[in-house]
């Protein structure tokens, strides 16, 4: 690392001093990158209360003349008081920069949700849409516009609970004054706005349509390859809404995006449409929705195709020298699986064109300014394999994922998942067919395998020295997990695939892992300690990559390959 790197990474220090309020506070890991500003997680080293500290250069303050935009951007924050608007705790400035404490929400922005899903069903965008719609009406009763209203501002806490952020757009309106700045994300910004005839309060609903049609459709209406292009949609109110939506849905985004902000309904009318009021909408939604379709929506919308039965593929080699590169090593007892989802093909397919695009780039050769350049956290994966058992021979392939629910793969290609609850049970037919019970009801059929999955539970918690109580939540019910659908194992690695197009290599000689998501298009090192950090692969595109991350890469490309020969 050079000397200018090492600087650039330690522009602000491991222990920050607030010391207007006598605070200190331990810098933890990097959460992120914005315009202006810089999050860390951090720590009050005597409360031991962690929050997330946004950090901004006064470099870059005076540089981009932005010190009313920030001062404006506290003033607004501290007096607002909302279940659902990220809780602002304090400030405070030293020489060189300005701190903001703000809530943590450890489950990212509603913009990964959507990367990760494509696009999300009606009762879950009721379930946050309703939220939003209550921290937005509360921001009117105050005389506030947003002015920025979108996914990447929508943050999740670990209650999978929504809070509205980042108020530097944000401001304050006397009765009847119209805004006349140009402001705000294109895909979401009103016509009003681009045309500077001045703006209210309704700016903030049109965003609100535009954010309604993006989680349903899984793009913005108005999106296009140029900004002028997208601008010039905006300003004809020129979108189609897809025919898979539902007639409530499409009559409400055709009652917002009019360009007419005068006829467009408040808030207010917003709460009280038809669909939010005459359809379901759960109360709470477990974590995996994340990652996976709740299970009320699978037999709606099932996003598998039931296919032939699946293949087993099993390639011996004698080949078992430890001293073999593991470029070269051949396979050992290999068992992979197709499982009946073409997504499973699709994704592999497309990871590697976003592979190869970033070798191609010859990223070694590059010399990022910083590590947190390449780096981006917030497309750390939900879901990973934390510890995994191998029982091909005999019963199956039994594994356990990071919010420590076990999975077997069995060799006749159905597939048990317990969740974390060690109470709900997620069953998944050769064909690919899916059904929900508990430990306590299920068929009569099931009985082997249930024992089967209580044994390797017992084994697995064993292994990872788990087994805390957690209780039953009410939201369980809507679980669904991704399940592993192929697995290859080499001499010194194992490769595996989750249904949610997630690939991990367990490197065996130095205990590390390495998991890709096509979805985020990230990939993320995991060392022995548990040590977490994500690159994004069109940054590493852009700026670069060390040679071992670049080695691994190449490694993944190669098993890529043969994956995908050996699926039909």
């Amino acid at each position: 690392m050079s000397e200018k790197e090492k600087e650039k990474r330690n522009e602000f220090p491991s222990i920050i001093v607030d010391s207007t309020h006598n605070i200190q506070y331990k810098k933890n890991e990097f959460l992120g990158r914005g315009a202006f500003g810089i999050c860390f997680q951090i720590t009050d080293m005597k409360k031991g209360n962690v929050y997330a500290g946004k950090f901004v250069s006064k470099e870059v303050v005076k540089k981009h003349k932005m010190k009313e935009k920030l001062i404006q951007e506290i003033y607004i924050h501290r007096t607002l008081n909302h279940s659902h608007i990220v809780a602002f705790y304090g400030f405070f400035e030293e020489e060189t920069y300005v701190c903001i404490v703000l809530e943590l929400c450890q489950n990212r922005s509603m913009a990964e949700l959507v990367k990760r899903r494509k696009f999300i069903t009606e009762p879950e965008v009721r379930y946050y849409l309703k939220q939003v719609l209550s921290a937005v009406q509360y921001l009117h009763e105050n005389s506030i516009i947003h002015r920025d209203l979108k996914l990447g501002n929508f943050f999740i806490n670990h209650k999978m609970k929504v809070k509205i952020g980042d108020f530097g757009l944000a401001t304050r309106i006397e009765s009847e004054e119209r805004k006349k700045t140009l402001c705000g994300t294109p895909n979401y910004i009103a016509p009003e706005i681009i045309e500077k005839k001045g703006h209210g309060l309704e700016v903030d609903v049109w965003s609100i349509g535009c954010i309604i049609f993006t989680l349903l459709v899984g793009k913005p209406p108005f999106e296009a390859n140029t900004l002028k292009e997208t601008c010039q949609r905006i300003l004809k109110c020129t979108y189609s809404v897809p025919l898979t939506v539902s007639t409530r849905a499409r009559d409400l985004i055709e009652r917002i995006l009019v360009k007419n902000p005068s006829i467009r309904p408040t808030v207010n009318d917003l709460i009280k449409d038809q669909f939010f009021t005459k359809s379901y909408t759960p109360l709470s939604l477990p974590a995996s929705c994340l990652v996976m379709a709740p299970t009320f929506d699978v037999a709606e919308h099932a996003s598998f195709v039931q296919k032939e039965p699946l293949k087993k593929l099993n390639i011996c080699n004698t080949s078992k020298s430890p001293n073999t590169d593991m470029y070269q090593e051949q396979s050992v007892r290999l068992n992979a699986e197709r499982f009946p989802f073409p997504e499973s093909y699709n994704f592999l397919t497309e990871l590697k064109a976003q592979l190869l695009k970033a070798l191609d780039s010859k990223p070694t050769e590059k010399h990022p300014a910083s590590v947190e350049e390449t780096e981006d956290p917030a497309a750390q994966p939900m879901i990973w394999i934390s510890s995994w058992v191998d029982y091909t021979d005999k019963y199956g392939f039994a594994y356990s994922l990071c919010d420590r629910s076990v999975g077997v793969a069995f060799v006749d290609r159905t597939k048990l998942v317990l969740m974390p609850n060690g109470n709900n049970v997620q069953y998944v037919d050769a064909k690919g067919s899916e059904l929900y019970f508990t430990v306590s009801q299920f068929d009569e059929s099931l009985t082997k395998k249930m024992k089967l999955l209580g044994v390797f539970q017992q084994h697995i918690a064993t292994l990872t020295r788990t087994g805390a109580y957690i209780p039953v939540q009410e939201s369980d019910c809507l679980t669904r997990l991704p399940v592993l659908c192929n697995w290859m194992r080499y001499n010194r690695t194992i490769v595996m695939q989750l249904s949610n197009g997630t690939l991990q290599i367990n490197f065996f000689p130095d205990h590390s892992k390495m998991i890709l998501c096509p979805l985020m298009g990230a990939v993320t090192l995991v060392d022995r300690n548990e040590a977490f950090r994500t690159y994004r692969l069109s940054l590493i595109e852009q700026h670069g990559c060390s040679k071992d991350l670049y080695w691994r890469l190449r490694y993944a490309v190669r098993r890529i390959n043969e994956m995908l020969q050996l699926l039909p």
